[in-house]
Parts: structure tokens; C-alpha cells; sequence
């Protein structure tokens, strides 16, 4: 009986990352409604600004998301078996992602900046609520810390002999996530320099679409791992 506790525990584990997989591509839906915002040149969190249409809708789903993340890295932090510093670290590192993606979700932009002049503008100037600035804090805490828990937690599969499809895929995800990352990066900085958007877009939901696959890998692969 007790060792179906930790079973139990990590298939819960697997559920919740699963679903939060599923919920953090929500932006997949600009796919089958009008926006207004184009997804080659715009912030992915411009969807959820408070003057878009749906960003009630988006706001709700990086919220559910976070959660869904942040309680399934607490539960596979407590049920796996695997206690390296590696899978502590990643464990750690996923609820820090989860955590301040529900910040971000909390702490909207109030208009969308490379979709709108006047809110560019405006954000030059120091004219936006400082939930612009927080946004942004939280938005670099999260994406810092689902880096840190691709890199650490792929580490511990190929390390500890666990996790097999994470073992599998996980180097070429983090490598692929480092290559959108820098994208996304260089385009943010050349959008504030002034220097047009440089698919800034497109980048950012690479970026962000590799960490759902990659939350799914995991998901799969904590299945995987009991079952064996």
C-alpha cells in the first residue's frame, strides 16, 4: 500500500504538468479567431492586454496554466524518486516558471505596444501603468526559470537513467528553446531600439510552444516511468 502512495503522486504529477502543457498554448486559438494582432510581429502576451477583446480569455488561461505548472512541479518535487541536485533544482526551477506565469497572468499590459503606436509611444515615455515594468519582471522570471528546468531536469533523465522520452528529446528541445530564445531576445532588442520587430512574434511563440512540448515530454515520461 504505501508504495502506491508515490505512484498515485506522480501520476497526479503527470496530469497536472500535462494540462498545464495544454493551457499554456492557448494562444494557439488567434489560429481560429480575429485578434487583431499579428502573430509575426506581436508579444504573445499582448493577446492578454487589457484593451484586447479576448484578453480576459487569455489573462484566465496563463493563470490556469501557472497553477496547473506550478502544483504539478510541487508534487513531482515531493512524489519521484529521483533526488539529485539536478531533478531538485529542475523541480524547483518549473514552480518558479509556474509561480511567475501566474504573476504574469495578474499583471497585465495595458495596450500592446508593437500592435499600436500611440502605446509604444506612451510605453517610451514612462506613460504606462508600472504593470508594464512588472509584466516584464515576471515574464523574464518565468521564462528564466522554465530554461533552468529544461536544462536541469533533462540533465537528471540522462543522468539518473529515468525519464526515458525526456532523455530522448529533451537535449534537442533545450537546444532548439536556447535558439528561440536568443531570436526572441535579439528582436526585443531591436524592436526598442527602434529597428522594426525582426518577427519578434513568431520567435517568442516558438519559444513558448517548445516549453509546452517540452512539459509534455515530461508529463509522458513521469507516466512512462511508473509504469516500468
Amino acid at each position: 500500500m504505501p508504495g502506491k502512495v508515490p505512484e498515485r503522486a506522480t501520476r497526479a504529477a503527470a496530469a497536472l504538468l500535462g494540462l498545464g502543457a495544454l493551457a499554456y498554448t492557448a494562444w494557439l486559438l488567434e489560429v481560429l479567431v480575429r485578434t487583431g494582432l499579428d502573430p509575426v510581429r506581436t508579444y504573445v502576451s499582448e493577446l492578454a492586454a487589457a484593451d484586447q477583446p479576448l484578453g480576459g480569455l487569455f489573462r484566465a488561461t496563463d493563470l490556469a496554466a501557472g497553477l496547473l505548472v506550478l502544483a504539478g512541479a510541487l508534487t513531482g518535487l515531493a512524489a519521484t524518486r529521483i533526488h539529485g541536485p539536478w531533478a531538485r533544482g529542475g523541480w524547483i526551477a518549473l514552480a518558479v516558471f509556474g509561480a511567475a506565469t501566474v504573476a504574469d497572468s495578474r499583471l497585465p499590459l495595458s495596450c500592446a505596444p508593437t500592435a499600436d503606436p500611440a502605446c509604444a509611444a506612451r510605453e517610451t515615455a514612462g506613460l504606462v501603468p508600472a504593470t508594464h515594468t512588472a509584466h516584464a519582471v515576471s515574464s523574464t522570471l518565468a521564462m528564466t526559470g522554465a530554461l533552468a528546468a529544461m536544462v536541469a531536469l533533462t540533465v537528471a533523465a540522462r543522468r539518473y537513467g529515468h525519464w526515458r522520452p525526456l532523455a530522448r528529446t529533451g537535449p534537442a528541445l533545450v537546444v532548439l528553446e536556447l535558439a528561440a530564445t536568443t531570436w526572441t531576445l535579439a528582436a526585443m532588442a531591436a524592436f526598442e531600439a527602434g529597428r522594426g520587430t525582426w518577427a519578434l512574434g513568431a520567435g517568442q511563440r516558438l519559444q513558448v510552444l517548445l516549453v509546452a512540448v517540452w512539459l509534455a515530454v515530461l508529463a509522458g515520461s513521469l507516466v512512462r516511468g511508473r509504469s516500468r
